[in-house]
């Protein structure tokens, strides 16, 4: 069997996947015959993803993923289609920038609960069928503001340490089980959350988007924003056959920003 096909009619179901990384996230997956159930609070967005994957290949299942109940059912529809869930990829998340004194606890439940719960809430919806098959990974997308702290991003920082400490916690949990669980680092990454952060600071300190993101990059020790592709293809690598042993571990993916 050829390493393209090793993946082959596995079941994977990646949050977050209507945008940006979830999105390439899912056509990599797809790419390798992985069947894909992409999950998303925008319905119309999430809907034109699985379309261009193909009606065969996805299934777009529109879940809050910091709700329970909306979890529950999402995970039904996904197993109703393509059967137990061999793959998670823990891609929903949330970033806001805010003072300390101005996150109060509507913004910061808001942050743990997409980034943090929700991650919660869909390993343990998946992880029951990955102990059946024999047979599981989960990848987290974290960012490196787990691994480091960050002025104005409390809540967000909070999270994303939570998310490695889960991740950690669960490699060890099923380290004899063939199931393995990994996060991956990205540091500043063009997707929306990304144009967001830069209207956001033109916005509080007059610069112009050009300088705005020119801040941003210049934290990268390459010059550049990394892309979306290659957290899909780091989130693929965990994935396949010959990652086997790699478990609770932190990809960074920051070009050299973190060391």
């Amino acid at each position: 069997m050829t390493a393209t096909h090793t993946l082959k009619d596995k079941h994977a179901v990646v949050t977050g996947a209507s945008r940006g990384i979830g999105a390439a996230i899912a056509a990599a997956l797809a790419a390798e015959g992985v069947r894909v159930s992409l999950f998303a609070r925008d319905e119309k967005t999430l809907a034109t993803v699985a379309q261009h994957l193909g009606a065969a290949q996805a299934l777009a299942v529109s879940a809050d993923v910091a709700e329970p109940e909306a979890v529950e059912r999402a995970f039904a529809a996904a197993r109703a289609r393509f059967g137990p869930v061999d793959i998670l990829i823990n891609n929903a998340g949330q970033a806001a920038s805010a003072k300390f004194t101005d996150t109060d606890a509507k913004l910061w439940n808001r942050i743990l609960g997409v980034n943090l719960t929700g991650t919660y809430l869909c390993a343990r919806a998946a992880v029951g069928d990955m102990l059946k098959g024999g047979f599981g990974r989960i990848v987290n997308i974290a960012s490196i503001a787990g691994l480091r702290g960050a002025a104005y991003l409390s809540a967000y920082v909070t999270s994303k340490h939570a998310v490695i400490g889960l991740t950690r916690a669960l490699a060890l949990e099923y380290a004899t089980r063939n199931i393995t669980v990994n996060a991956v680092c990205p540091g500043y990454v063009d997707t929306d959350i990304v144009k967001n952060a830069i209207a956001n600071i033109s916005h509080k300190t007059g610069r112009t988007p050009a300088e705005a993101r020119a801040t941003l990059v210049a934290t990268n020790p390459q010059g550049r924003l990394v892309t979306s592709e290659e957290v899909a293809e780091a989130t693929l690598w965990l994935c396949r056959p010959g990652s086997d042993s790699i478990t609770g571990q932190s990809i960074v993916l920051a070009g050299g920003e973190v060391t």
